[in-house]
């Protein structure tokens, strides 16, 4: 079978699947953005190439995700997204120790990968990141109303959208992707249409089986550590959650951050007022690579031998 290609990046063969990494910039340590569920690597382009002039950037498709193979293989455990992505960096030449970057289910893979390979993790930047304890900790009536909107959208899923709506989608996802470069903004709307069934499963067992997980885990290794939380306006959250229970949610999100922060000696915890949880690298660039700035600072004064890498 053809492998759909890419409007950026390249194919690498890991694991027998074709899986997508794009990469730009020069020197160490490299800036690995790993995405959000139901997102791809091209959703942080913009981010992506403000990095790139800082240091060496690298973006990923997970397998089953935008331009990569392996939708049957979802879900699949955070280890098994580690040890691919992994092999990934290393069969596309992209030397460690890294900044990872992780966004929401993203944070909680970059966390995991820091706690297996220490070594090869210059430091943390979590982006809202996705806590392992946030279902044990939220009022039973969030976890009712996760389990009964999961149904329904299980459900809808199961529906074959209209030619109408499909449409829509395109024309709606093609107005949002505006400022990206016009080669990409088509293809990445049409790939988000054609995607988004199978990198929907990457949730399945995020509650059980990868929660789980990630409380096994080895402890949160000594590195610079920021982590970003959200507490602004997200169109899609107020969509699905009633606000009463979607605040309380919230509270119980930002308490989990700041643990997340503590675990690291050289932790911070710092929260945005004004940008919601599916786009806070567009809504507020600015204080993401203030973060990475500070982190990459961070790892130079340390004297790692990543801030002296060039490749």
């Amino acid at each position: 079978m053809t492998v759909q290609q890419p409007p950026l990046g390249r194919h690498h063969t890991v694991g027998g699947r074709q899986l997508l990494l794009h990469r730009s910039g020069t020197g160490g340590p490299a800036v690995v953005v790993l995405a959000g569920a139901g997102m791809m690597g091209l959703d942080y382009l913009r981010l992506h190439e403000r990095i790139a002039q800082r240091t060496t950037g690298v973006l990923h498709d997970r397998a089953g995700t935008g331009w990569s193979e392996g939708a049957e293989v979802l879900p699949r455990t955070a280890g098994e997204v580690v040890a691919e992505l992994r092999e990934l960096l290393r069969t596309a030449g992209v030397p460690g120790p890294y900044l990872l970057v992780g966004h929401s289910l993203g944070g909680a893979y970059a966390r995991h990968y820091a706690r297996l390979h220490p070594a090869d993790v210059a430091g943390l930047l979590l982006l809202d990141p996705f806590h392992e304890d946030l279902g044990r900790r939220v009022p039973q009536a969030a976890r009712d109303h996760l389990d009964a909107m999961t149904a329904r959208l299980d459900e809808q899923q199961s529906v074959e959208p209209t030619e109408a709506r499909l449409a829509a989608a395109r024309d709606q996802l093609t107005a949002h992707f505006a400022a990206w470069p016009e080669p990409v903004r088509g293809p990445l709307a049409d790939r988000h249409l054609a995607t988004y069934r199978a990198a929907g499963r990457e949730n399945d067992n995020l509650y059980d089986k990868v929660a789980d997980e990630l409380r096994g885990a080895p402890p949160t290794p000594d590195v610079p550590t920021i982590v970003l939380s959200e507490m602004g306006h997200d169109a899609t959250q107020a969509h699905l959650w009633p606000a009463g229970l979607l605040g309380e949610i919230d509270a119980v999100k930002r308490a989990l951050h700041a643990e997340l922060a503590a675990e690291s000696p050289r932790g911070e915890h710092r929260v945005l007022d004004d940008a919601g949880h599916g786009w806070l690298h567009e809504e507020r660039p600015d204080a993401v690579l203030a973060a990475v700035d500070d982190l990459l600072g961070a790892v130079s004064a340390a004297g790692s031998p990543a801030s002296s890498a060039r490749h």
